[in-house]
């Protein structure tokens, strides 16, 4: 296990930096730089004025001579400063992602909580009618887009419920309940088309699995259905569900921008956004390079959940 792990954390190295490529090269890519957002098209400064700005960020070097200087900083432990505000880009980071990591966490829970049960009835009953609306309500979620459902939320409970969610967000060791009151809606816009594809894929493994050989056994012993469904069935029908899981974690980790930006969250897609909008490439590349190593780190804990679900599993 151990050198199984060890493994695939060196393997992590080629893909944080094939990572880091790709931002630095797809950021300097857009037009223009934060000197142009400083500066503004209004202004007329003189070309030396903005030689000496891009200068002073370090913008008039080659973009190779960058990219070096950049990884020699990270490989000290140094993930820079903003260009916009001069704070440290981990600081940063490590302050917004509490409140990214806490609503990935709670889409991934509601997620779970209600399409793994689902799924499991669905495919005990296979064809009835409660099959029947569990598949097309699994539809409707993945058909509806999530920043459309987090609009008509807040629309909904502003005109009909005059309700709206504090512009301030409370958190969760401060106050738990409002905590959760204000990422109630968030939440629900992430989880719904994931609830979906949990749900999917619960029901059809858990059908593959209620075929298998040894299940008839199990029966043939006079095993409860209930002992068969929950020791026998569902741990070996979790598998697939697990990765669908830890997959969708780690996304979210990245993937809240729309929602954390319609309501208002300053999380780590809030901190994209707006490092996009000024062209703060050291917070922007910062963050693309955390996440990117959160998601990776997601999957191989899910690589040893397996070994646990399944003890037919051996990494060596």
């Amino acid at each position: 296990m151990g050198r199984y792990v060890a493994r695939r954390l060196v393997l992590t190295i080629p893909v944080v930096f094939g990572v880091s490529l790709l931002v630095f090269t797809m950021i300097r890519l857009i037009p223009g730089d934060i000197v142009d957002l400083l500066i503004g098209p209004e202004l007329y400064v003189g070309a030396d004025y903005r030689a000496e700005l891009r200068a002073r960020y370090g913008l008039d070097q080659p973009i190779y001579v960058q990219y070096a200087r950049w990884v020699g900083e990270l490989l000290r432990g140094n993930f820079g400063a903003s260009l916009r505000n001069n704070e440290p880009v981990i600081g940063t980071i490590l302050r917004r992602l509490p409140i990214t990591v806490e609503l990935a966490l709670l889409s991934v829970a509601l997620s779970a909580a209600v399409a793994i049960p689902l799924g499991v009835v669905s495919a005990v009953r296979r064809n009835s009618a409660t099959d029947f609306v569990a598949r097309l309500v699994a539809m409707i979620g993945l058909s509806i887009p999530n920043f459309w459902l987090a609009a008509m939320l807040l629309l909904v409970s502003s005109v009909v419920f005059r309700w709206q969610p504090s512009l301030r967000l409370v958190p969760f060791w401060e106050d738990p309940l409002t905590n959760l009151s204000q990422l109630l809606m968030p939440t629900i816009s992430l989880s719904l088309a994931l609830m979906a594809i949990v749900m999917r894929m619960t029901r059809s493994s858990m059908l593959e699995v209620l075929r298998q050989d040894y299940m008839q056994t199990a029966r043939a012993k006079g095993l409860l259905p209930r002992v068969i469904l929950v020791r026998h069935a569902l741990k070996n029908a979790f598998i697939p569900v697990v990765t669908i899981l830890g997959v969708q974690l780690g996304a979210l980790l990245g993937g809240t921008v729309l929602i954390e930006v319609i309501f208002g969250l300053p999380g780590i897609g809030r901190l994209l956004i707006d490092a996009i909008n000024t062209r703060d490439y050291p917070m922007l590349q910062g963050t693309v390079l955390f996440i990117a190593v959160a998601f990776v780190l997601v999957n191989l804990l899910v690589d040893l959940l397996y070994a646990y679900l399944d003890p037919r599993i051996r990494y060596s």
